[in-house]
């Protein structure tokens, strides 16, 4: 079965929901989880056009700041893993496109399996805000489970 399964997450309360439940499925087949929180470079987030000038952030702030936010997101799986006693590890990357971040990294930690959120969205909605989950399906080489996660008013 699997023995490695890869988990990302972006922080938000679906993706931990989704977290949550492929860590218990690694205990329950034995499998060990890798956490990843992936990153657009800061370039991606404003553009080439020069933007960079209209927002008060440098570079190395954007960077910072990032870095900052992927060990509380990591942190929270990694926690979620230890308490199911499940060993973890956790990695940050950066990629222009969440995607081929997502999928490089599973191959790189040798996982044979990504645990996946999605929100089941369909038709308009789906086109306008994109998928990264139908992009993973699309790049990766190795199993991927979809868990559709539920809708949860904040």
């Amino acid at each position: 079965m699997f023995k490695r399964i890869l988990i990302p997450t972006d922080g938000s309360t679906l993706s931990v929901q989704a977290a949550n439940k492929g860590v218990c499925f690694a205990r329950q087949i034995g499998a060990e989880v890798v956490a990843l929180y992936v990153t657009q470079p800061f370039a991606a987030t404003v553009g080439f056009d020069g933007m960079a000038a209209a927002y008060a952030i440098t570079d190395e702030d954007y960077d910072k700041t990032a870095a900052d936010q992927a060990q509380k997101y990591l942190k929270s799986v990694l926690d979620r893993a230890a308490t199911a006693e499940v060993k973890a590890v956790g990695r940050a990357v950066s990629n222009f496109n969440v995607a081929d971040g997502l999928v490089q990294a599973a191959e790189e930690e040798k996982c044979d399996l990504i645990f996946i959120g999605s929100h089941g969205r369909s038709g308009l909605s789906r086109l306008l805000l994109g998928s990264v989950t139908i992009k993973v399906l699309s790049l990766a080489k190795m199993a991927v489970l979809v868990y559709h996660v539920k809708e949860v008013v904040e």
